[in-house]
């Protein structure tokens, strides 16, 4: 069953899906990519903020998998 408050954000290549359930605030997402991700914004994910590739990179990065993405099928 899904969060209420559980948002997915896509670019047409993936979807990135954020669980604040899972998050532990150590802000290695803003801190990696600030043009992605910035709290002062809604929404506060900008997928079209950087390239793909980066945003793939940068969610690895996510230490408790709050946020995760899955490829787009085409």
């Amino acid at each position: 069953m899904s969060n209420p408050n559980d948002r997915d954000y896509t670019n047409g290549e993936i979807v990135v899906h954020w669980r604040p359930e899972k998050c532990i605030h150590c802000e290695a997402c803003i801190q990696g990519m600030p043009e992605v991700f910035d709290l002062s914004k809604r929404p506060w994910v900008n997928i079209h903020g950087a390239p793909t590739e980066r945003i793939r990179e940068q969610l690895a990065q996510c230490p408790e998998g709050a946020l995760t993405y899955s490829e787009v099928s085409r």
